[in-house]
C-alpha cells in the first residue's frame, strides 16, 4: 500500500462578528435592509449571514501561507468595517457583547436557522456568542483522525491565546471564555473522544445520521473536528480574536503544532493521548483563568504556569514554523503574553471607566467602544 502523501497544510480562517450601533453601543439587532447585499457587493462569497440577525461571518481563501491568510483576513474584515459604518454599525470581534441580553436578537430568516432554532429551543436563544475556526488541509482521512486525536491536548493552549469573552448580560462573569460555557449547552459539543480509525469515526457519525438526528456530520460541533466540506481539520474552540495579529497567531501556532505532530508520526512517534477527563480539566482552567492560570503538564502530573508552558510550545515548533515560514507570526504569543488577551483589556477597560466615576452602564459602553476600536485596529 502507498504511504499517505504529505498533507497540503493550507489555511482558512473563519471569523464572526456582532454589529453594534454605534449610537447606543447596543447590540444592533436587526441589521438594516442593504446591509448584508452591501457586504456581499464588497466580499462576495466571503461573507454570509450568520445564526443571529445581529451577527455577520467572513472565511478567507485556503490559503498556503499564513502571510496570504492575514492579508485575506485583513480585506474581509476591512470590508465589513467600511460596509457596517455605511449603515451607522460597527463589528465587535468579540465573543460576547459585553451588555446584550439573551433573547434580544432574532434568528436569520433562513430555514436552515429556523430549524436549528426549532431543534435548540431555549438553548439556541442564548447562543450571542461569537467564535473563530480555523481550518488546515489534511487530505488523508486516516491523517485527519490521528492529527484530530493528538491536537486535542493543545486546544486549552490555544484557547488561553484567544479569550474575548468576559462580560456577559452587563456582568463580570470571573471567567475569561464565557462564550464556551454558553456552547457547551449544545449538544454535540466539547472535546472529541480518541478514534482508532476513519471508519470509526464515520460509523459513529452514521449512528445519529440513520437515526434522523442530524442530516451530516456538520452539526458536530466538537472544538475539534474533520470538516463536513473540506478535506480539513477544523480548529473551533477558540474565542474570537479582537485584534487581527492575534488571529494569525492562534491560526499560525494551530498549523505549526498539527506539522509538529505529523512530523513526529514519520519518524514513528507520536504525542501521548489522554483521556478526555483529564483534558477538559485544561479546557476548564484555560476557560476560566486565562493568561494568568496554570495547566496540567500530565507527564509530570503537575500544574505548570502558562507562561512557562507557551515557551515549551515555541521550542518544540521551531522548525515547522520555520518551514512554514510563520517564525513572526508564532511568536507573536508572547506578544500576546505580555499585553493580555482581548478578556484582559476589556475588564482592564472597564475597571479604568469606573475609577474614573463612570456608571456601571457608562462603563460597559467604554468596553463597546474599545473593543469597535480594537477590531478594525490593523485594517
Amino acid at each position: 500500500m502507498m504511504p499517505p502523501s504529505e498533507p497540503s497544510f493550507t489555511i482558512g480562517i473563519e471569523e464572526e462578528y456582532h454589529l453594534v450601533d454605534v449610537r447606543t453601543r447596543a447590540l444592533a439587532t436587526e441589521a438594516p435592509a442593504g446591509f448584508l447585499e452591501d457586504c456581499e457587493r464588497a466580499l462576495g462569497p466571503q461573507v454570509s449571514p450568520e445564526f443571529l440577525r445581529s451577527q455577520i461571518e467572513v472565511g478567507t481563501r485556503p490559503c498556503r501561507t499564513l502571510g496570504e491568510a492575514s492579508a485575506d483576513l485583513k480585506r474581509l474584515r476591512a470590508g465589513i468595517v467600511a460596509s457596517a459604518a455605511r449603515h451607522g454599525l460597527a463589528p465587535i470581534a468579540a465573543s460576547t457583547h459585553p451588555f446584550a441580553r439573551t433573547g434580544q436578537a432574532p434568528h436569520t430568516d433562513r430555514e436552515r436557522y429556523h430549524t436549528l432554532a426549532r431543534d435548540l429551543a431555549g438553548v439556541g436563544r442564548r447562543l450571542l456568542i461569537s467564535g473563530m475556526h480555523v481550518h488546515i488541509g489534511i487530505e488523508d482521512d486516516e491523517q485527519r483522525i490521528d492529527l484530530m486525536n493528538q491536537l486535542r491536548y493543545f486546544l486549552p493552549h490555544l484557547l488561553i491565546l484567544s479569550t474575548s469573552s468576559p462580560f456577559w448580560e452587563g456582568e463580570d462573569t470571573g471567567l475569561k471564555s464565557w462564550r464556551l460555557a454558553i456552547f457547551r449547552e449544545l449538544p454535540r459539543t466539547g472535546l472529541p473522544g480518541r478514534f482508532n480509525s476513519w471508519d470509526e469515526y464515520r460509523q459513529t457519525v452514521e449512528v445519529l445520521v440513520r437515526g434522523k438526528v442530524m442530516e451530516d456530520a456538520s452539526k458536530i460541533w466538537w472544538d475539534l473536528r474533520p470538516s463536513a466540506r473540506f478535506q480539513t481539520l477544523e480548529m473551533r474552540i477558540t474565542d474570537v480574536c479582537t485584534r487581527l495579529e492575534d488571529a494569525v497567531t492562534v491560526a499560525a501556532l494551530f498549523v505549526c503544532l498539527a506539522r509538529m505532530l505529523h512530523r513526529l508520526r514519520r519518524n514513528n512517534q507520536s504525542w501521548r493521548t489522554y483521556p478526555v477527563f483529564l483534558l477538559e480539566e485544561n479546557r476548564w482552567r484555560a476557560q476560566r483563568y486565562g493568561l494568568q492560570g496554570s495547566l496540567f503538564d500530565f507527564g509530570r502530573g503537575e500544574l505548570v504556569p502558562y507562561a512557562d508552558l507557551l515557551e515549551e510550545i515555541l521550542a518544540i515548533i521551531h522548525e515547522d514554523a520555520v518551514a512554514l515560514g510563520c517564525l513572526e507570526e508564532v511568536q507573536g504569543a508572547r506578544r500576546i503574553l505580555a499585553e493580555g488577551t482581548s478578556a484582559d483589556r476589556q475588564l482592564a477597560c472597564f475597571a479604568r471607566a469606573i475609577e474614573s466615576g463612570a456608571t456601571h452602564q457608562e462603563a460597559l459602553n467604554a468596553v463597546v467602544d474599545h473593543l469597535a476600536a480594537e477590531s478594525c485596529r490593523g485594517t
